[in-house]
């Protein structure tokens, strides 16, 4: 390995905050353009002895287990970022956005599974809501009719997450709004017969994938060109991702083999969890410290005696 290069010298001086569980993940987010290292550099910055070890939190939303991986590396306190960092810095602004979708997709692997469903709710034209406002009363009280039944047959107790999506509606004073609601109510039927907004409605069964139910939180949080607002809304009994934080895990020597051999990534992240499977893996550099931040997703394997029951079944 040559020498290090004049870019990663100026790193290593570069007077930076130091960075703790609260903001490390804001400084490796930096990708493609904004800060492209050649293939020497980041294996300077993964071999880097500044790095004293790498920190490893995991986080487990019902059967999705995430891991992220970022060195402990305090950098020096004071000064002033560069111009340049500067506009990186502002490069990142969607962070807070990002991370909080990233949260409400933990919580509906945490809280929801194939045995619950989601639905749409529509209006007809002369009942659509004249604001949010009326829209999330006419939420709150398709909330109510769906409590009363579940009191009524002594059914479990609600569990819900909502989305309203509100749109302007050419050429109309109203405003074009619906709504997507995940929760753990069975009766698809009753369901759609407790919505009192006049429009379609439409129930399907959950269908988790390898990524859990990723896809469908995205799909149902989308965003769309226009003046488009969009409200989430949870129940206040739902559980919470399961986080943990190890200091032992990944050394420097076996973090670099991680983030430049995925295969051998894939072997011992299963052998770390046992009982979960290797789904996929992302690696990312900063301008700001060295090492690397690594983030791995996985999903926990069903049980041998549940797939032949299963079968049985069948």
């Amino acid at each position: 390995m040559s020498k290090t290069s004049s870019k990663n010298k100026g790193l290593m001086n570069m007077s930076i905050p130091k960075y703790n569980i609260e903001n490390y993940e804001d400084l490796f987010v930096i990708e493609g353009s904004a800060y492209d290292d050649s293939l020497e550099e980041r294996m300077e910055k993964l071999r880097d002895k500044q790095v004293s070890k790498y920190r490893v939190k995991t986080i487990k939303s019902g059967e999705m287990l995430e891991c992220e991986i970022y060195p402990i590396t305090p950098g020096a306190s004071g000064g002033k970022r560069s111009k340049k960092e500067k506009e990186i810095r502002l490069a990142q602004s969607n962070l807070n956005d990002k991370n909080a979708k990233k949260h409400l997709i933990r919580i509906v692997n945490t809280n929801f599974t194939k045995k619950d469903i989601w639905i749409t709710l529509t209006y007809q034209d002369a009942r659509l809501p004249a604001d949010l406002q009326q829209a999330k009363k006419d939420m709150q009280n398709y909330i109510r009719r769906l409590k009363r039944h579940i009191k009524k047959h002594n059914l479990p107790e609600l569990k819900y997450v909502y989305v309203t999506e509100y749109q302007d509606a050419e050429g109309k004073k109203k405003k074009r709004v619906h709504h997507h609601m995940i929760m753990n109510f069975a009766d698809r039927d009753v369901a759609e017969e407790l919505w009192n907004g006049g429009g379609r409605t439409q129930t399907r069964r959950l269908q988790p994938d390898d990524f859990g139910l990723e896809g469908l939180t995205r799909y149902i949080t989308k965003e769309k060109s226009g003046s488009n607002q969009k409200r989430y809304t949870a129940s206040r009994n739902l559980k919470q991702p399961k986080v943990t934080i190890a200091d032992s895990k990944v050394t420097r020597r076996r973090a670099e083999k991680i983030a430049t051999e995925e295969n051998m990534a894939h072997e011992l992240f299963e052998k770390l969890y046992a009982g979960y499977k290797f789904n996929d893996m992302e690696v990312k550099y900063s301008p700001y410290v060295a090492g690397a931040y690594i983030y791995v997703r996985m999903k926990q394997i069903e049980p041998k005696k549940e797939r032949r029951r299963k079968r049985q079944d069948e």
